[in-house]
């Protein structure tokens, strides 16, 4: 017995600084049309996909910061998004900047959202692994400031029912690390998406400039082989306000293997036939967490540093 998602990735090309909410949106709306017409049932966009990659610059004018964050989602700008969710009978997951107001504070997130086939939120997480720096340092060609927009996430690593499967969300930086999947396999999950906006350059450690797509990919495939799970990744890529993005959007099969990756910089939909019964052949047999972990010898993972 099978249980198939019909997946397509929506990578994005470079977004200018001045471009619109309004443009952006009718780019996304493109693609989920695009994916409708290709018999697909769910979207994955990018993180932050609705704006240029703010963190990249210093901000001293907090009116001019603010204008990057979605105050309610949706709002009037990206309903038609979820109004063609409805309309099509296609899910998505949605990356953005989100200013939320909770317990009379002010709070600045890294966020994405599960949206289904109805045009319904069911799942949101905010970004826990936020790279980058606090402080403004202009000896960088660009800035990575991340850690001075955005709050961690208070939400976990949740997975949610959706859409026939129990699908997880993470967001670039969170790729790169291990415990992200497996806080979610042992949830359950079958699926992961993520979407990532990745600079090819990497100021405190040029070095590693020409291993950016080989260790993008390494990470993910590596996750989804030892956690029996589809990862479902989508970049923002391509020359965006003088900044190289790398790409590779893919999708990867719980055995490891990518299944479908982007051959462009720019807008580009690819789509795989994913089936969740795939997972098990990995859960219950190479990695049955039951039969062969040890979590007793695991602790080191979790203590805090003294």
């Amino acid at each position: 017995m099978s249980r198939i998602l019909e997946v397509a990735v929506a990578q994005l090309g470079p977004i200018a600084r001045e471009e619109s909410r309004a443009q952006v949106v009718e780019r996304l709306l493109a693609l989920l049309q695009q994916a409708s017409q290709k018999g697909c049932n769910f979207v994955v966009f990018p993180e932050l996909a609705l704006t240029t990659f703010f963190p990249r610059w210093y901000f001293d004018n907090e009116q001019e910061l603010d204008s990057y964050y979605e105050r309610e989602m949706p709002s009037d700008v990206t309903r038609p998004l979820f109004e063609a969710a409805e309309r099509l009978g296609v899910g998505f997951y949605l990356g953005y900047a989100e200013l939320a107001e909770e317990d009379g504070q002010t709070r600045r997130f890294n966020t994405s959202i599960l949206v289904d086939d109805h045009g319904l939120i069911v799942g949101k997480y905010r970004k826990i692994h936020l790279p980058g720096h606090t402080d403004h340092e202009p000896w960088r060609p660009f800035q990575h400031l991340e850690k001075r927009y955005f709050e961690v996430g208070n939400l976990g690593f949740g997975t949610w029912d959706f859409m026939g499967g129990k699908v997880g969300m993470a967001l670039c930086n969170d790729r790169r690390w291990p415990e992200t999947y497996r806080v979610m396999a042992l949830q359950g999950a079958e699926m992961i998406v993520l979407g990532y906006n990745t600079p090819l350059h990497y100021p405190p450690v040029p070095q590693h400039d020409h291993l950016q797509n080989f260790h993008n990919h390494v990470v993910m495939q590596s996750a989804a082989y030892q956690n029996g799970c589809w990862i479902v990744a989508c970049a923002k890529a391509g020359k965006e306000e003088g900044c190289d993005l790398i790409g590779q959007s893919c999708i990867i099969a719980p055995t490891g293997e990518i299944v479908a990756q982007a051959s462009t910089l720019a807008d580009e939909l690819i789509v795989a036939r994913c089936d969740l019964e795939r997972t098990r052949e990995i859960k219950e047999n190479i990695f049955n967490f039951d039969l062969h972990r040890a979590p007793k010898e695991y602790a080191i993972i979790s203590k805090e540093k003294d």
